[in-house]
């Protein structure tokens, strides 16, 4: 058994790297998230004050 690799447990600064490349990736993906709907608020809003959308419900006779 003289060949055999002896297991030495998990590497700490693979660890911390993985953990943070993983933070920063989902911090990442809800930032853009974040920015979608702000765009989108924005665009509503904008076609709100032009008039080209009512948050009236038109009524039938």
């Amino acid at each position: 058994m003289a060949g055999a690799a002896a297991y030495h447990g998990p590497s700490i600064e693979k660890e911390i790297i993985y953990g943070i490349t993983l933070a920063l990736m989902a911090g990442g993906l809800w930032k853009m998230h974040h920015w979608d709907l702000q765009r989108r608020t924005r665009e509503f809003y904008d076609l709100l004050d032009k008039g080209i959308v009512t948050t009236v419900v038109e009524e039938d006779d």
